[in-house]
């Protein structure tokens, strides 16, 4: 929804530099550096990846700094640990470990004398009946949606969460849904790459998870950040002793499609 974006921002721009000229001045407060902790694991893969870094202020060159000291394992609910071997850039992989539904993980992250914990219950997977791409037009012109609908079951708190890659990009997170208002019904998600504007011809990969409520809590606060604030708010980690980041064990598949016309 690129080029819609874009024109509701122009017309905010618009109306504020023409109802106010005072001078501001940004306060870019640098803060002390915190470590980031980005752990996304899944049933997708038997490899495993997780990320560590260190908070920059804010005029640096680059965004993070990568930490390789780190001593990294995730513990199983029946007591087996699995151990990260450190890459590059911050990588802590483990090779050999696919996770399982409805069993509980925990993270455990020593950095010097500190340590970082989180916990983490995997959720079964939902199912997906029909998967496609739809047409809609808005503002008369033509936007193309990834269309995924299934039962979503009853009396079952549910959350989603859908990464998306466009024509062999790296993926990218696109939305985070729950049930909230529809537990229990037949759910259509439109799902579209939140930067470009799909077109016709593009290939699409669509990942879909199944994720815990505290992780859909963290990527629903990042979709709502205001991409113009100066300095947004972080969203709420599930990480213990102020990490910023997350800790998510989810279920999840991959979806490949093709913007054609009708």
């Amino acid at each position: 929804m690129k080029n819609l974006r874009y024109f509701l921002y122009s017309v905010l721009c618009f109306v504020l530099l023409t109802s106010c000229e005072d001078k501001i001045d940004i306060d870019l407060n640098e803060g002390d550096a915190r470590f980031v902790i980005e752990a996304q694991l899944s049933d997708l893969d038997r490899m495993q990846r997780i990320r560590i870094s260190q908070t920059v202020p804010f005029t640096a060159e680059q965004n993070s700094k990568p930490v390789s000291d780190a001593i990294v394992s995730v513990r199983d609910g029946n007591g087996r640990v699995y151990d990260f071997t450190y890459t590059d850039n911050g990588n802590y992989v483990h090779r050999n470990f696919l996770p399982v539904a409805n069993r509980t993980y925990n993270l455990t992250v020593r950095i010097g004398a500190s340590v970082y914990e989180s916990q983490c219950t995997m959720p079964s997977y939902v199912d997906v009946d029909s998967v496609g791409v739809v047409e809609e037009s808005i503002f008369g012109d033509p936007y193309y949606f990834a269309t995924f609908k299934f039962n979503d079951p009853k009396d079952v708190a549910n959350y989603y969460k859908y990464d998306v890659s466009i024509n062999g990009k790296g993926m990218e997170f696109a939305s985070a849904l729950s049930d909230k208002f529809d537990d229990g019904l037949y759910v259509t998600h439109q799902i579209a790459d939140s930067e470009n504007d799909l077109t016709v011809g593009d290939d699409i990969v669509v990942r879909r998870y199944c994720v815990d409520k505290a992780v859909y809590k963290y990527w629903n606060e990042f979709q709502m950040t205001n991409p113009g604030t100066a300095a947004p708010g972080n969203p709420t980690s599930n990480i213990s002793n102020k990490a910023l980041g997350y800790f998510s064990v989810a279920s999840g598949k991959e979806y490949t499609l093709k913007v054609e016309l009708p």
